[in-house]
């Protein structure tokens, strides 16, 4: 049986007292975990709801989140996790596109909540002990059959270019993606997994996510990232693994506080989300003495981690995100579809078995991002000769000034080189003269500074003229989605309202 929650039972079965999930000072073993699926599936039964039927939950991480999922399966219901930080309309949209059933949230959302489905909100107490609110009465339904082609889950997409699309994980996405992490990672009955990251986004929930828990081994799941509670946790419960996004390892390992923790149990961390500068790979070397960083790339489409960074390449590939895993296929083309050679710079295209058919009640967009049978990702970027994927920008960060072409992750690179930056994103703006102009945005280190000059002086040193930024902004935080990414859109936005931009 396909059903997700046939590998707790078959641990529940053989070794119930095996912890499952930690969460603040508690322990969930096998056993109980399978007891509160069977028990939250059976409430959701009496609410209606049976194979086909959306289950939304609106929640921040806890161990009900992922009981959810699993119940959801159980039932062969479709699973549908939103985020959180979402306005009413969007969410509004997301439940009315994906034509949902029932919702879960969180006390604390209740007003966002407003909306024209059944809504179960759960209390504190829910969130670490699911029966507080099934109880205990009734028969339990027999476990779902599901097919390997059936849908598992939707997933919006974070929307950084548009309108969020519904991306359909079937089950046979999902066990594909478990089984190349496994491969990749030597995942196993010892894995211990801090999960931090949101986990209504596919960088917590299945990079490896829970994946840990198909093997017998054991999540640690904080409700939100802190990096003091990260590293805590990592000392106090021997974590092995992690998967963290870049401005999430940069607080850790910005923490003045960062060496009062014992933290050589961690094995790996995954990263990803963007292209992690040079620095903060050896940055990590240097206090994870018994880790290794992987860069890995992965998208939504693909339920993540389509490549990772192997061991004993790190130095040599610094730069990239690795290779791709088993059963992943990946070719560069050009805007026609036509293959590239290694070194030649173009579009990302992936093939295999855990990527999404396409996208919920949207053939227009699916038809949009297919090559044949290859996933067209939007991404730029070359292999090597060894088969290392480079990944250059978005296609459509692609700045355009004069004719040129100018990549936005170039002159980024340049800008970490400058003292006392601590990020950076480059975008095109429209000029009347050029079409396009790259101006930047810096956050910098703490009481850092330097003037507009410094700036533009070290820029020209490195680059080219007309890749040099013809202004640029200092903010507090850059805008990102949960997996990381800098939300460009949002940027371009804001220096709008801004002004005049070229400088002649």
């Amino acid at each position: 049986m396909i059903n997700l929650s046939s590998f707790l039972n078959y641990h529940a079965q053989r070794d119930p007292d095996s912890i499952a999930i930690t969460y603040e000072d508690r322990g969930i073993s096998y056993g109980a975990l399978w007891e509160r699926v069977r028990q939250l599936a059976r409430y959701i039964a009496e609410q209606g709801i049976s194979n086909g039927d959306v289950v939304v939950a609106f929640m921040k991480n806890s161990p009900a989140f992922l009981e959810l999922s699993f119940a959801c399966s159980y039932l062969g219901a479709v699973f549908l996790p939103i985020n959180y930080r979402l306005a009413t309309d969007e969410v509004a949209y997301i439940i009315g596109n994906a034509e949902a059933s029932l919702l879960f949230g969180d006390e604390e959302f209740a007003d966002i909540l407003e909306i024209d489905i059944p809504v179960r909100i759960l209390d504190g107490g829910m969130q670490k002990n699911i029966l507080t609110l099934t109880g205990r009465e009734g028969p339990i339904p027999p476990q779902s059959y599901v097919k390997p082609d059936e849908l598992f889950r939707l997933m919006y997409t974070s929307g950084t270019t548009d309108r969020p699309k519904g991306v359909m994980h079937s089950y046979q996405n999902f066990y594909w993606k478990c089984m190349e992490h496994v491969v990749v990672l030597g995942l196993s009955k010892q894995t211990r997994l801090l999960v931090t990251g949101p986990l209504y986004h596919v960088g917590a929930f299945d990079l490896p996510g829970i994946a840990v828990l198909w093997l017998g081994g054991m999540l640690r799941v904080h409700r939100e990232y802190d990096p003091l509670e990260v590293l805590s946790a990592i000392e106090e419960e021997k974590l092995t693994g992690a998967w963290l996004a870049p401005v999430m390892l940069s607080g850790i390992l910005s923490h003045p506080d960062r060496g009062n923790y014992d933290v050589s149990s961690l094995e790996w961390c995954i990263g990803g989300g963007e292209k992690t500068p040079e620095a903060r790979i050896r940055e990590f070397q240097d206090f994870f003495r018994n880790g290794r960083y992987i860069d890995a790339y992965g998208l939504t489409e693909s339920c993540s981690g389509d490549t990772f960074m192997e061991l004993g390449w790190e130095i040599e590939k610094i730069g990239s995100t690795g290779r791709a895993t088993p059963h992943v296929s990946i070719r560069i083309t050009d805007d026609k579809g036509a293959s590239l050679t290694a070194g030649e710079e173009g579009e990302i295209c992936l093939r295999g078995p855990k990527v999404a058919e396409g996208y919920w009640k949207d053939p227009a967009k699916t038809a949009e991002t297919r090559h044949g049978d290859w996933f067209r990702t939007g991404d730029v970027g070359y292999l090597d000769d060894d088969g290392f994927l480079y990944l250059t920008d978005r296609k459509k960060d692609m700045i355009i000034s004069g004719g040129e072409n100018i990549a936005s992750s170039e002159i980024e690179r340049v800008i970490y080189q400058i003292p006392g930056v601590l990020e950076a994103a480059v975008v095109g703006v429209p000029d009347p003269r050029w079409g396009e102009v790259p101006v930047a945005v810096v956050v910098l280190e703490n009481e850092e500074t330097f003037s507009d000059q410094e700036f533009e002086s070290y820029c020209r040193e490195h680059l080219a003229g007309f890749k040099v930024p013809k202004r640029f902004f200092l903010r507090d935080t850059l805008p990102r989605n949960p997996s990381g990414k800098i939300l460009k859109r949002v940027l371009r936005d804001q220096i709008a309202f801004c002004g005049p931009i070229s400088r002649q």
